[in-house]
């Protein structure tokens, strides 16, 4: 990441050096960290800056601190397109690498009803949102209820900067066109599984109920202290997905997982 950053240092910078505040390597590079935070609007990226100065004072030097979005957008707008093009190049260089797994993040859609807002005479307002590892929501998505989540994760989806991220959703989201959505902007999925799918909750329930195909799984577990008790989480994960009816189906399938969690309380197992 540093030595990529330092690339910015090469830009040709034609401002008046007497007047000059603000690196222009340094702007290139909070329009940068701005974008893949969501943050697409001259406005926005001056805040985003101005939250995050501490994680941005890392990576740049800011000798006059945050410059405000009119001097952003006045700046960025002087970077020739052919230098911004090759950047971008090697940028999507870096994620597609080693490092670039670093840099990774997950997104969690999830619909929220916010209480409330609600009255005799409207309903509350049910929102789709993106958030990542941090709790930061990163766009939003107001539909008029939890049945119309199916079409509001592709819109929410379109609007993200998505790519190299890991997309987790509800059951609610495990649909097939919101998969090629997903994969069609470069990202992968983790999807919760119920039996709004047809046959495939129950073909995956058969396929980890057997003895001695779940001895052949990858298995991982973890113990954390919960209210009043103690809760293990389990899980186990394959890659033989060849027998899958519905492997066709879901773009970028690769593996299939379960999870069990027990929650040991008072000496009793639940």
């Amino acid at each position: 990441m540093i030595h990529l950053l330092r690339k910015l240092e090469t830009v040709t910078d034609n401002r008046q050096e007497k007047k000059v505040r603000h690196k222009m390597s340094d702007i290139i590079a909070i329009v940068l960290f701005a974008l893949l935070a969501n943050a697409n609007e001259w406005v926005a990226i001056e805040i985003f800056a101005r939250e995050h100065e501490q994680f941005l004072r890392r990576y740049l030097e800011l000798p006059d601190g945050i410059p405000s979005h009119d001097t952003i957008q006045r700046v960025f707008s002087m970077v020739s397109p052919e230098f911004l093009q090759k950047f971008k190049m090697q940028w999507n260089d870096m994620l597609s690498s080693e490092e670039g797994q670093k840099v990774k993040k997950l997104l969690s859609l999830d619909g929220k009803t916010q209480c409330g807002n609600g009255n005799k005479n409207q309903s509350a307002n049910h929102i789709v949102g993106a958030v990542d590892e941090n709790g930061f929501s990163l766009g939003e998505k107001l539909v008029d209820g939890k049945s119309n989540e199916i079409t509001a994760i592709p819109e929410l989806l379109e609007d993200l900067n998505i790519r190299g991220h890991i997309i987790t959703t509800d059951a609610m989201g495990a649909q097939t066109k919101i998969v090629q959505k997903i994969k069609k902007k470069r990202a992968d999925y983790v999807l919760a599984l119920k039996g709004n799918q047809g046959t495939l909750h129950e073909d995956l329930k058969l396929y980890f109920s057997d003895p001695d195909l779940l001895e052949k799984c990858e298995y991982t577990s973890t113990i954390e202290k919960a209210r009043g008790g103690v809760e293990k989480r389990e899980y186990w994960q394959t890659d033989d997905i060849e027998w899958l009816p519905q492997k066709k189906d879901w773009a970028g399938l690769k593996s299939i997982a379960m999870t069990r969690n027990t929650i040991i309380k008072d000496n009793e197992e639940k």
